[in-house]
């Protein structure tokens, strides 16, 4: 099973191709945004993906032709524009609710150990040496 942010990605790069706007917006909803699983998506997302497929979904078709071919024939190049721009819209938020869902605390990681057996005049010369700046980098 094919996971929402892949399907909303997948999507994404086909609303990028060099083929006319409305064809995009169809070949997208085919090969990815009606094989979203609603529970994949989290709350906020769901509303905003509802309204979309009510948008490519809204039209009664012609003879021959599916709701989504009718409704995305239907849209205005402005429309259609914008429908692009939901669904890329729609697929950052997807990834920013991934990232803030998932990410770590941020670990603390210890480059050097500090030197304790080594006291005054040794301890600021090894800090000095660890701290150098070469020659062919250091501003006369």
């Amino acid at each position: 099973m094919i996971s929402a942010w892949d399907c909303l990605h997948f999507a994404t790069l086909e609303l990028v191709r060099s083929t006319p706007i409305k064809q995009r917006i169809v070949a997208a909803y085919r090969q990815y945004l009606s094989q979203i699983p609603d529970e994949q998506l989290p709350l906020e997302i769901r509303d905003g993906y509802t309204r979309i497929l009510q948008t490519l979904r809204g039209v009664q078709p012609l003879r021959g032709e599916d709701e989504v071919t009718a409704s995305v024939r239907k849209m205005s190049g402005s429309e259609a524009d914008a429908c692009a721009a939901q669904i890329v819209a729609m697929f950052a938020q997807l990834c920013r609710a991934q990232v803030a869902q998932g990410r770590p605390a941020a670990e603390v990681v210890m480059l050097h150990a500090p030197e304790t057996e080594l006291d005054g005049p040794m301890q600021q010369e090894l800090l000095q040496q660890e701290f150098e700046i070469p020659a062919s980098i250091a501003r006369a």
